[in-house]
């Protein structure tokens, strides 16, 4: 499938500030068969806008308002191919990603409720199994429900809920795979809805020993597909935001997003 994307984020203050940097993870990936092909990031103010990659491999782009302003809108477009099966090249875990990937985190810690949760799936030697079952419990067991968490929710506090948004339905999947030994990263991207207004979403891969990692959506109970666009991969959600600042200033900040992606051919 191919997409072409436009995600606007707007920063608004009650009073002028008088300087911000912001970065933002916005250019979808290169990765197992998705390709980027184009991508414009535009601000307002226009600023220079400077790249880094960081230790996950993600296209991080950063820029500096030094003077004052009430509102920075940072618009990306973009437009990109995907599969219709997640497919990522066989290969062995880096140390880096064997640790990073298994650990703990401040959104997906290692409590009781959610080891026990884990528990309650994991089929012994078979990690696509347990994998699998995680998602499907998550997403029978868990209410959607916008407005329920914030985006500082943990794992913990959205399952003593059960409800909560994608962001919770991954942490919850995260905690309890890694809390059985699996290791499983945060992805975070987009879903096409056919037309339907969009937003960021958030799921899961998790690593399979001699088939490679397997993309999973508990928000939807299904695996990625052609309708998903991969923005960057991290540990949990507080390593792949798709906007990230500090300001200068005593202006109160209140965000606008507004995504929307449609079909190209």
């Amino acid at each position: 499938m191919r997409l072409h994307i436009s995600h606007t984020t707007s920063f608004i203050y009650d009073q002028p500030i008088s300087e911000a940097y912001t970065e933002v993870r916005l250019r979808p990936l290169d990765h197992a068969g998705q390709r980027c092909l184009g991508f414009h990031l535009h601000t307002e103010p226009r600023e220079e806008v400077l790249t880094y990659t960081d230790p996950f491999g993600n296209l991080v782009h950063h820029f500096d308002v030094l003077q004052p302003h009430a509102m920075l809108e940072v618009t990306a477009e973009s437009e990109v191919s995907t599969t219709e099966v997640f497919t990522e090249p066989v290969r062995a875990l880096s140390p880096l990603d064997a640790w990073s990937f298994t650990q703990p985190t401040t959104y997906a810690p290692f409590t009781p409720d959610l080891t026990a949760f884990g528990r309650a799936q994991f089929a012994q030697d078979d990690p696509a199994a347990t994998a699998v079952g995680l998602m499907r419990a998550i997403f029978g067991g868990l209410k959607y429900e916008k407005g329920a968490t914030t985006v500082t929710t943990t794992a913990a506090q959205a399952l003593h809920l059960a409800r909560g948004v994608c962001q919770d339905f991954a942490h919850i999947f995260l905690a309890a795979a890694r809390s059985q030994g699996l290791v499983a990263r945060y992805v975070s991207g987009y879903l096409y809805n056919n037309g339907d207004m969009a937003a960021s979403h958030a799921w899961v891969d998790v690593f399979v020993p001699g088939r490679g990692w397997l993309a999973l959506d508990p928000t939807h109970n299904a695996a990625q597909n052609g309708h998903y666009v991969r923005l960057a991969i991290g540990r949990d959600y507080a390593d792949v935001p798709p906007t990230r600042g500090v300001y200068k200033g005593a202006g109160r900040e209140t965000l606008e997003v507004s995504v929307q992606l449609k079909t190209v051919g």
